[in-house]
């Protein structure tokens, strides 16, 4: 069969068969020798994120990024290797990125949100913060959304890019926070007394912090009671019980020493002809 082709078709032949296998062998030692050098560039790399304080899902997107990166760069070598345009191939990718891009917008705005909270960490997994209207404790934060778990055990899933730019309060950043107590008594009550029972109240309380010292202070004349606003500091975790418990524990108090805490109540005067 081969005998009956013209003989420069045949050298033909075995010339693009052997550059053809030379190509390939090529690209398979290029593959090799470039899995191998990933390999140890993201052991290096995860080594180094180990190191730092990078939350767990901003380590495993960067993991995968780079992973990604390193890949694009071996198929760019292996295509220059075999003298394949690299400009027409970065033409089609920035094409097809562009389009993507465009249908994406929302998911990219998250994905850069998500990735301004990993880094700069205004909130963290487990911290307790108000945004967007909602109140409850990070569940997860991942690339593209953060899940909010409410106190009545509802899931929030707020996208990253709106939460990046909103207002965050976060109430368990410090370590320390100041309970404030409202309470009110009845006109005509000895002020210095009040004061003398709420601080001795407080001071049996071994969750309370000496410094800063609790204060009481007198803050309104209300339409039923003198009003007096009890500051005491404590640890972040204790500032609900601390609350609870001492409210109870000053009106106990005040039923033991006979201070009255007033209700709502109107004086009607009646008029007759």
């Amino acid at each position: 069969m081969f005998e009956q082709l013209d003989p420069e078709l045949l050298d033909k032949i075995y010339t693009y068969a052997i550059e053809i296998g030379i190509a390939l062998i090529k690209v398979i030692l290029i593959f090799i020798v470039g899995r191998i050098t990933i390999g140890y560039l993201m052991k290096g790399i995860k080594k180094a994120f180990k190191k730092s304080e990078l939350e767990v899902s901003l380590v495993s997107f960067l993991s995968s990024f780079f992973r990604f990166v390193f890949y694009i760069a071996l198929v760019l070598v292996i295509a220059q290797s075999i003298d394949i345009k690299i400009a027409a191939i970065l033409g089609v990718l920035g094409a097809a990125g562009l389009a993507i891009g465009l249908a994406l917008q929302g998911s990219l705005s998250n994905f850069a949100g998500g990735i301004l909270i990993l880094v700069t960490k205004p909130f963290r997994v487990d911290d307790i913060i108000e945004a967007k209207g909602y109140f409850g404790v990070v569940e997860k934060i991942d690339i593209l959304h953060t899940y909010v778990r409410t106190f009545d055990n509802q899931v929030i899933v707020m996208p990253n890019g709106a939460l990046a730019n909103a207002d965050v309060t976060n109430t368990t950043i410090k370590d320390t926070r100041r309970a404030e107590l409202k309470v009110g008594v009845a006109y005509g009550s000895d002020i210095s007394k009040v004061r003398e029972i709420i601080l001795d109240v407080v001071s049996r309380d071994e969750r309370i912090h000496a410094d800063p010292a609790p204060a009481v202070k007198f803050t309104n004349f209300g339409d039923s009671s003198l009003d007096l606003s009890v500051r005491v500091w404590t640890d972040t975790d204790n500032l609900w019980p601390v609350y609870w418990d001492n409210m109870e524990a000053i009106n106990n108090e005040f039923v033991k020493q006979n201070i009255e805490v007033p209700f709502p109540q109107r004086d009607i005067h009646m008029r007759t002809k």
